[in-house]
């Protein structure tokens, strides 16, 4: 391992870079993460038992976020950006940018959906699947990239999660600190920072530097988003018995 953390792409396909690198809760607490004023949020992903979307590069997710409007993003990780069909790179609430771990990064395009206040809730409390919340353009951009009907999709989830900001004097630019904690407990911790693609092999060094002061650096084994580590967990309580 380098001593800075990531190993950001020089590339132009994507306008901004988030870095991101799974920490302990310890770490969190060394660094005096607040939560408390943070946001609150319940994390839902949807894919089939055996991760048919997942296979295709597809992320389904729902949030529902304590005192603010919900949201529901259709995700493609890893995406060629000149690749993509023209209705999908032209709508406005299509975003691409990379996504880098200390050990791998990707190319990813989002195209979200905002939801009213307790949308999420409601839907579940009224016993519906979460994908009647994914928009028209969500569903065809889901059908364009996989043959996997919205009736298959099983909800994985959801994942308690706390979000704040934290502000280090090393740093001129902030940190998002993330706390995610399944139904048994147990939890993940992540430390993210978004930039321009310009700027991220300077932000990279900076941050690197600045969290090797408080001794925080990446663990040797390879690292995987906080994705991956929800369908994970959730994915047994669907295998056949």
């Amino acid at each position: 391992m380098t001593r800075c953390f990531w190993q950001p792409p020089k590339t132009k396909q994507a306008p901004k870079v988030e870095l991101k690198v799974a920490v302990s809760s310890g770490d969190l607490r060394s660094l005096d993460a607040n939560f408390d004023g943070g946001l609150a949020r319940r994390v839902y992903f949807l894919d089939t038992p055996d991760l048919a979307l997942q296979q295709h590069g597809l992320i389904v997710r729902v949030r529902s976020t304590e005192g603010r409007a919900g949201d529901a993003v259709v995700k493609l990780r890893p995406v060629l950006p000149k690749a993509l069909p023209a209705w999908l790179r032209n709508d406005n609430g299509f975003a691409v940018e990379i996504d880098a771990l200390p050990d791998n990064y990707a190319c990813s395009g989002a195209l979200k959906r905002s939801l009213g206040r307790h949308e999420v809730e409601r839907t579940i409390a009224a016993g519906k699947p979460l994908a009647r919340l994914l928009s028209g353009r969500q569903r065809r951009l889901l059908t364009a990239y996989a043959s996997v009907p919205l009736s298959a999709l099983l909800t994985f989830g959801p994942v308690e999660v706390r979000k704040c900001r934290l502000t280090l004097a090393a740093l001129d630019h902030p940190l998002m600190a993330e706390e995610w904690t399944f139904p048994d407990g147990s939890s993940i911790a992540e430390l993210s920072t978004r930039c321009p693609s310009g700027k991220a092999a300077a932000v990279a060094a900076e941050t690197s530097s600045a969290l090797r002061a408080y001794g925080i650096v990446p663990d040797d084994e390879p690292q995987v988003t906080k994705t991956e580590a929800t369908l994970r967990y959730f994915r047994p309580l669907f295998a056949n018995p």
